[in-house]
This record gives structure tokens, C-alpha cells and sequence, in this order.
């Protein structure tokens, strides 16, 4: 026991200095990753960025994962069918993380995931960690066990659960607070089969998709931001194709992402007839400053103060129109801007504008939190 827990101690102290070196989304998955299997044994693990808005997959940062096929089809049952630990489930459930061997009282093949793609590809027993902050999910960890191995005890997940706080944190400063630029305005239109295979695609959707990359991955075609928005294009179509009533609480067909030039793109998805087969439209374009923002805003942690604060100050009031606005004092505006100031890195309202907005353009932080909070986006 005191082995096990001075392990957890140096790995956790371990990740709190990955987060604060920056790296780049793929560095940082694979450090944590690295560092994460010496607490808690494991034969891989899987990191998946998502939109925070509709918590779709976006990318995936993998060792010793599953097959692209497979993937996807995972990706299917997250938003169509019913399954134990579900990451939406997960981010209701206010403990961050779960084993699949707890939720299914031990017998895993109760789990559809794990009796049609885990069991077979030679897996057990897994760990999901979903990395949510203010406004919703950043990403999603998976640790997982091959056949044969112990499951994860309630000590692991717990473990787990306490250090997801900071791997969020590093995640999304990887995400976000890099160089992440505005993009330009050609839109991409792809037109996708039943199985993703594409009918059609304009030139810029060929030069976008090549950006965003499949990865090197066997057998993946289309980025995993491009799929895992097919699938939920799918899954909105109800019983006019044959499928399943799309859910009360499906989430919008469309997401965020960012390029490997670290550009940001709206992904969005339409189903273009009732089929069968449907297909899909799949449009890829560049976000906007007012789409982006309220992410910029979330990734410095702000508070709901800090952030109505900071878009007053973004449409030029001073610091005494602000306080009037809000109904407090000059010195709460104040101290509020010492802290923005900090958690941003700038030192001038010049500096925190430019920052945030990228061209200087001022956007509702607040009604932008609203919408990612509550699952509407963009």
C-alpha cells in the first residue's frame, strides 16, 4: 500500500509538469500515457479529443488500440445504441471516471462494445476517463487491459479519477492556447455512402482533409472528426431509414477541430436523403473568431464574473461603465481584471482583446458559454 501510493504521488507529480510545459496535443497524450501506466498497469491506453459543444471524437492519440473499423463502430454505439459507462453517462455522473468491470458487476460481456469489437480484438477489462472542464467535454481517456489480466480495482479508478482534473487542464492548453489560427474562407463539401465511402468532394475539402489526416492508423480513411459527424448525421435521420428514433438529448451533428497546421474547423453534417442507403453531406469550413471564443475563454478558466467582465472590456467600457453595468464596485471590476490578466498571461486590455478574439472581434462570451454548456454549440 505505501508502494502503491508513493507511485500515485511521483505520477501525479509527473503530470502536473507535463501540463505545464505546453506540449503539443500528440506529445502530451503519449507523456501521459507513458506516465499513467506506471501507477495503474495497463497494455494501452486511447486519448480522444472532442468538441466540447456535442462531444463527438475529433482525433485520437492511441497505443496498442483498436483497428480504424473498429473505432468507428465504437464510435456508432456511443451515439445510437445503449451500453454500460457511455461518455455521456460518465460526464452526468460527477465522478470523472469509471471501470467497465464495476458498472457491469464483473461480467464485461453484458457490455455490447466489449462482446462485438473488445472481447474479439483481445481486451478486457478498461478505465474511461472522461476530461471535462467549465463548458463541457475536452476529451476522453481510455485505459485498457488485453485478456487475461486482473480488472481495474476500485484504488486505480479512483486514482484516475483524482488526476483527471489535471490532465484536462493539459489537454486543453495543448488545444487551445497554442498557435491556433482563424483558417481561411474556402468551405469543403464532402458526400459520404453508408459507409463512408466518398461520392463526391470539392477541392477544398481534398486540401482540408488532408489537413486534419487520418492518422496512420490501418485501414482509416477519413478523419475521425469526418466519421464520428457522419455517424451522428446518421443517427438524427429516425426510423425513415430503418434506424433507431434518434434520442430526446442527441447531440448536433457537427464539431471543432483543429488541423495539424493548427488551424480550427467547423465540421458539420446533414443527411442528404431518407435512404436507404443515406447519404451524407459533410461540410468542413474555417470558425470564426465568435465561434472560437468562448473555447479561448474556457481554456484560461475563467470565472462567470471574469468572463462577463472580459467581454465588456472587449466593447470598450472602462473600468467605472463596467462596474455600472454589473452593479459592483470599481475596485471588484478591478480586482477582476488582475486576475484575467494573470490567468491569460497579458498585461493590458489591448493585449487580453487580441488574445482572445484573434482580429480584435468582440463576441458574447457569455451566451457563447450558454450554448456549449448546455450542449447546442454551434
Amino acid at each position: 500500500m505505501v508502494n502503491a501510493s508513493a507511485t500515485h504521488a511521483r505520477v501525479r507529480d509527473e503530470i502536473v509538469r507535463l501540463v505545464h510545459r505546453g506540449l503539443a496535443v500528440p506529445d502530451f497524450a503519449r507523456a501521459v500515457g507513458e506516465a499513467l501506466v506506471r501507477a495503474v498497469p495497463a497494455e494501452g491506453t486511447c486519448l480522444m479529443t472532442t468538441d466540447p459543444a456535442t462531444m463527438l471524437p475529433t482525433a485520437e492519440f492511441v497505443e496498442n488500440g483498436l483497428p480504424a473499423a473498429a473505432l468507428l463502430r465504437l464510435v456508432e454505439i456511443e451515439v445510437r445504441e445503449p451500453d454500460f459507462n457511455t461518455w455521456a453517462r460518465l460526464a452526468r455522473a460527477g465522478r470523472p471516471a469509471g471501470s467497465l468491470s464495476e458498472a457491469t458487476a464483473g461480467d464485461l460481456d453484458r457490455s455490447l462494445r466489449q462482446r462485438e469489437i473488445r472481447r474479439p480484438g483481445g481486451f478486457a477489462d478498461e478505465l474511461r476517463v472522461v476530461l471535462a472542464g467549465g463548458t463541457g467535454t475536452w476529451g476522453q481517456l481510455t485505459v485498457f487491459r488485453e485478456a487475461g489480466r486482473p480488472h481495474f480495482s476500485p484504488a486505480e479508478v479512483e486514482f484516475v479519477s483524482s488526476i483527471a482534473g489535471l490532465i484536462t487542464d493539459g489537454l486543453r492548453r495543448g488545444l487551445l492556447l497554442g498557435d491556433a489560427q482563424a483558417g481561411d474562407d474556402d468551405v469543403g463539401l464532402l458526400v459520404l455512402d453508408a459507409d463512408d465511402g466518398v461520392r463526391m468532394s470539392n477541392r477544398a475539402a481534398d486540401h482540408l482533409l488532408d489537413e486534419l489526416s487520418a492518422g496512420d492508423r490501418p485501414g482509416a480513411r477519413l478523419p475521425l472528426v469526418v466519421s464520428a459527424v457522419a455517424r451522428q448525421a446518421r443517427s438524427l435521420c429516425g426510423p425513415a431509414t430503418g434506424a433507431a428514433p434518434a434520442p430526446a438529448d442527441a447531440r448536433p451533428a457537427r464539431a471543432r477541430a483543429r488541423t495539424r497546421a493548427g488551424r480550427w474547423l467547423i465540421v458539420r453534417g446533414s443527411l442528404l436523403n431518407d435512404g436507404p442507403p443515406p447519404q451524407v453531406a459533410v461540410m468542413l469550413e474555417a470558425a470564426r473568431p465568435a465561434e472560437m471564443a468562448p473555447l479561448m475563454v474556457d481554456a484560461y478558466g475563467f470565472t462567470d464574473s471574469e468572463r462577463r467582465v472580459t467581454e465588456l472590456v472587449a466593447q470598450g467600457l472602462s473600468t467605472k461603465q463596467i462596474a455600472g453595468r454589473l452593479r459592483v464596485s470599481s475596485y471588484t471590476v478591478q480586482d477582476h481584471l488582475k486576475s484575467i490578466f494573470a490567468k491569460s498571461g497579458t498585461g493590458s486590455r489591448g493585449d487580453l482583446t487580441a488574445r482572445l478574439f484573434f482580429d480584435h472581434y468582440a463576441a458574447s462570451l457569455t451566451s457563447g458559454t450558454a450554448q456549449a454548456g448546455g450542449g447546442e454549440g454551434l
